[in-house]
């Protein structure tokens, strides 16, 4: 079997969680799609690029399917959902169809798809047109997820994926990931218009906090030490415990009724309801063996207090804050419908930093966000004043695209797409070039610093230099099933993609003795250093003397 995930973090996650349900079955896992004859990939509708790399994907397979009956073709996550059977006419390549609420399902819809492919063997397996027939099987949750009015969500069979999570200190067979994802919302309620992640995931629903913390307890005991906590906005994290249901001895997730009183306390606080910041503290005090504790992705306008005040008093829980903007005009802010204006959002800033920012004892605040280019209707005083906003926020990093329509929101429906597309172009480039202005200017603060990092991986360089190597002398290398010789691809999804790599596979690799490594600072700021080869370095937390920087990188010395 070969899985692909395109898109954000919360992919990467279902990926994880659906390689371990299926390898608990006995499915075995190929890092070769040529090799695979079940071939799954994990998709978002966030940006077009990420979906358009599905689409090519799947037309690479249509001539082998007829060569091959018996090959299994999947689509999971939000474009399976957004698109539904309309996709499974446009790809008859595909056999199978699974929302991201729906993941639970895939085991039993694979096994009939298996049985489907392998009845086709005789001959019939394509159209009087040559072209595959899909075995047509589904699910998908469509707008069920919010026909309940109740708290609770009601037989969340979705919660058992994240409850059965397979943790072992050997991952395919190397070092297992120091470092790990842990769902604790999913979902969304606020409908900006330009997103269609309400429609795809559902809405927002909140995990017991008993689960999240048995779970940092299962992943600390194979030896994680760093988690991220997940969700779409995930500081709304709020647990009604005299609300919860049990069903079948378990406890279910609720339906989302965060408290949005923007900065203050939530007044209902304490023994009966869990907050966000009660649930770090508790992640912070009852598994100490994780030494860093972060969280993406986060929605500018509820942030409390109490949030900062635990941040600041746990010295395990990381400064570093991703907080999408999107747009610097309170006009635009309105149009996608994000529920505060640019005040608000740089008030939210000003409070983190007057918290946080403490670069005296080597803790800086960082701070990162997200903006979309040529919204419709985005005239150049829009655009300016957006400019205005990054050069006042000063993010270590910001993720910037030019804006797509995307199908099934309620902008692609309502607000024609009238910005040009040379305009966006250029728009684009201009706030990319100011964006790598200031976090040049971010990131030469550090120098002469000491910082705490945790070792990631080798750096792109190292595995450029490798793969040299491998070309010049046949030597096998692969960095998280990837080829080293294979690019990095940008999915271009925008908030909360992953980049970091977590562990290492080597065979016959060339040794001059000497690697450099990548690394992550507490604020999420990435590190090269040179060091001697060792494996416990990579999953490690050391002490860096930083003495270069640039836009993207830090330099440094192990202390």
């Amino acid at each position: 079997m070969y899985i692909e995930t395109f898109g954000c973090q919360m992919n990467e996650l279902d990926s994880e969680l659906v390689c371990g349900q299926l390898r608990a079955l006995g499915y075995g896992f190929t890092a070769r799609r040529d090799d695979a004859d079940v071939i799954l990939y994990n998709t978002c509708s966030v940006r077009e690029h990420a979906e358009q790399k599905v689409w090519s994907r799947l037309g690479e397979l249509t001539e082998r399917k007829v060569r091959e009956p018996g090959l299994v073709v999947g689509v999971l996550g939000c474009l399976a959902e957004r698109d539904g059977e309309a996709l499974l006419r446009r790809m008859p390549v595909v056999d199978l169809l699974v929302g991201p609420g729906e993941l639970d399902k895939l085991p039993g819809l694979l096994d009939n798809a298996v049985r489907t492919r392998g009845s086709m063997l005789s001959g019939d397996a394509a159209d009087e047109h040559n072209k595959p027939r899909s075995a047509g099987l589904s699910a998908l949750q469509g707008n069920t997820s919010r026909r309940s009015g109740t708290l609770a969500a009601a037989a969340d069979t979705l919660e058992m994926l994240d409850l059965s999570r397979a943790v072992s200190p050997v991952e395919d067979g190397g070092p297992v990931s120091r470092s790990a994802y842990v769902r604790i919302t999913r979902g969304c309620n606020k409908f900006c218009t330009y997103c269609v992640v309400p429609f795809t995931r559902g809405a927002e629903v909140h995990r017991p906090p008993e689960h999240i913390i048995d779970e940092c307890k299962r992943l600390a005991q194979a030896g994680v030490i760093e988690i991220t906590l997940l969700g779409q906005t995930v500081n709304h994290y709020r647990f009604e415990h005299g609300a919860a249901v049990t069903i079948g001895g378990v406890v279910q997730p609720q339906k989302g009724r965060s408290y949005t009183g923007g900065h203050r306390r939530d007044p209902f606080a304490g023994a009966n309801v869990t907050t966000f910041a009660d649930l770090m503290q508790r992640i912070h005090d009852e598994v100490p063996e994780v030494r860093r504790l972060r969280f993406v992705t986060s929605y500018p306008r509820d942030f409390g207090d109490d949030v900062l005040e635990v941040i600041r008093d746990h010295p395990r829980l990381c400064r570093y804050l991703h907080v999408p903007a999107q747009s610097g005009s309170n006009r635009l802010l309105g149009m996608m419908n994000r529920g505060y204006t640019v005040e608000e959002y740089t008030e939210f800033l000003d409070r983190a930093r007057a918290f946080l920012d403490q670069p005296e004892i080597g803790r800086p605040l960082e701070v990162s966000g997200d903006f979309i280019i040529g919204f419709p209707t985005e005239t150049e005083e829009d655009f300016e004043a957006t400019m205005a906003l990054v050069r006042k926020a000063r993010y270590k990093n910001a993720f910037i695209f030019k804006y797509s329509p995307r199908p099934g929101t309620v902008a692609y429906d309502k607000i024609p797409d009238d910005v040009p597309e040379e305009v966006k172009r250029r728009r684009n480039s201009a706030l990319l070039a100011l964006q790598q202005a200031v976090s040049e200017e971010v990131a030469a603060g550090y120098v002469g610093r000491e910082v705490d990092v945790f070792v990631t991986g080798l750096s792109i360089k190292e595995r450029k230099r490798r793969a040299r190597a491998v070309a010049a002398g046949g030597v096998s290398l692969t960095v998280k099933g990837r080829s080293v010789g294979e690019p990095e691809e940008d999915d271009g999804c925008g908030s909360g993609c992953s980049t970091q790599a977590t562990h290492v596979e080597t065979a016959q690799e060339p040794s001059s003795g000497i690697a450099q490594y990548s690394a992550r600072t507490d604020g999420d700021m990435i590190v090269v250093f040179d060091a001697p080869e060792h494996a416990g370095l990579v999953g490690s937390i050391r002490r860096v003397r930083i003495e270069e920087s640039s836009a993207f990188s830090l330099r440094g010395k192990l202390v």
